[in-house]
């Protein structure tokens, strides 16, 4: 089960990596909107990593302060954890932040010529306004109306949701102020070095890698959109294994002869046992004294022909059997039903379900025809093997000094029965 996770997982990072270099290929690492989303995760990473190195790392909180947050905010008789002392630390500290953001802007800001258009930020002019037109610029540095216009009307229709009264165009100003921050942020974390940092060259890579391979694969998947004939006969030939059939989760008591099944029932059905008794002191499945007889959920088709039969027709709380199984004869009840689900192509979920496994075969597809055709793919089997063997051998080696008197195993069960105790 191991080795399949690992084939599973590797072949999952393949199939990403053969995309990715797909997309390389294609020249989709040129393409506007790939190029405004890593600028933007550059900028964001880096003037949030300046703001916690030469900002945030001035900021102190007293106890002093802690305790009288905690005096003001919070209920009599609330108890001071350590992890509430954290919250209000970090709320406190953020705080601080903003209110040292604040007055630091004009440090921040010194030398810098920054350039604000609010004419261009008018709610009025939105739809006839080209994403290149300019709102603001930081030195060299333009700030499009592209770039920020998402955020812009997001924080113009919050403020007039919260407040009838307030005006959009001054929301989207103060938005756009703290934008200006993040990008001077920037420039100063770059000037500092910071975009050699091993942890901002790490993430940043992850993120070049990951966000080109999904707006390819969205563009693949946009490609392959199917037609409507093509997405019912995609349905009809893969029915069965796209609808889920009707499942039910079933109680069961298993009897070695009828006979002993029948004076069973009627002992239940008179009340004198309930069906977890008599699956804990008489039942002769394995398990049935952990499990009380809960068999789980048993899918439509699934069970014995003469099994399957009977718990379809029972309705829950039903009492069925006796009925023989290669196991012995069952006396059965319901405990609940799952309907039938994506039984029925015209059902809006059952398309959508369709489309979805249609568009993913057509991907699978297509990554295996660059698998065959376009990439060398080369796996090592050899390197696979020996390092699960290391990590079994580490495995086992722990379970030996776990099972040794004295480990520090013992010692935590030990404790754990204590506290359970």
């Amino acid at each position: 089960e191991r080795d399949t996770a690992r084939i599973v997982v590797l072949d999952k990072v393949i199939s990403a990596n053969l995309l990715y270099l797909d997309a390389k290929r294609q020249g989709l690492d040129k393409d506007p909107v790939y190029q405004r989303d890593m600028r933007n995760f550059s900028t964001g990473m880096l003037a949030g990593q300046y703001q916690r190195r030469f900002m945030a790392g001035e900021i102190t909180v007293s106890d002093e302060e802690i305790q009288a947050f905690f005096d003001e905010t919070m209920v009599a008789d609330t108890e001071m954890t350590d992890d509430l002392r954290t919250q209000i630390e970090a709320t406190l500290r953020k705080r601080k932040l903003h209110e040292l953001l604040k007055a630091q802007r004009e440090a921040l800001r010194e030398g810098l010529e920054v350039d604000v258009y609010p004419g261009n930020l008018d709610p009025a002019g939105d739809e006839a306004r080209a994403d290149d037109v300019k709102v603001a610029q930081v030195g060299e540095e333009v700030i499009s109306w592209g770039e920020v216009k998402t955020s812009l009307i997001a924080a113009g229709r919050g403020a007039t949701e919260l407040d009838p009264l307030a005006m959009e165009v001054d929301a989207r100003l103060s938005t756009l102020q703290v934008e200006i921050d993040k990008r001077i942020m920037a420039q100063k974390a770059r000037e500092a070095g910071l975009e050699k940092d091993p942890l901002y060259r790490t993430r940043f890579n992850e993120f070049e890698k990951t966000r080109l391979v999904n707006l390819h694969r969205a563009k693949l998947a946009k490609e392959r959109e199917p037609s409507e004939e093509q997405l019912k006969a995609f349905y009809e030939a893969n029915r069965m294994d796209i609808m889920q059939v009707e499942m039910r989760e079933t109680q069961e008591v298993v009897l070695k002869t009828r006979e002993e099944a029948e004076a069973l029932k009627a002992r239940i059905e008179a009340g004198e046992l309930t069906m977890f008794q008599a699956a804990a002191d008489y039942s002769i499945a394995p398990g049935a004294k952990q499990h009380l007889g809960e068999v789980g959920w048993v899918a439509k088709g699934r069970a014995q022909p003469a099994l399957n039969e009977v718990i379809f027709e029972l309705v829950p709380g039903e009492l069925g059997g006796p009925v023989e199984s290669t196991e012995g004869w069952h006396l059965v009840t319901v405990l609940d039903v799952a309907d039938a689900q994506f039984d029925n192509f015209e059902d809006a979920a059952t398309r959508k379900l369709t489309r979805r496994r249609y568009i993913h075969d057509q991907l699978d597809a297509y990554v295996m025809d660059l698998r065959k055709n376009d990439f060398t793919v080369e796996v090592y089997e050899d390197n696979m093997v020996r390092l699960a063997q290391q990590e079994a051998d580490m495995v086992a080696r722990l379970t030996e000094q776990a099972a040794k008197p004295g480990s520090k195993t013992e010692q935590r069960v030990e404790e754990l029965k204590k506290m359970i105790g």
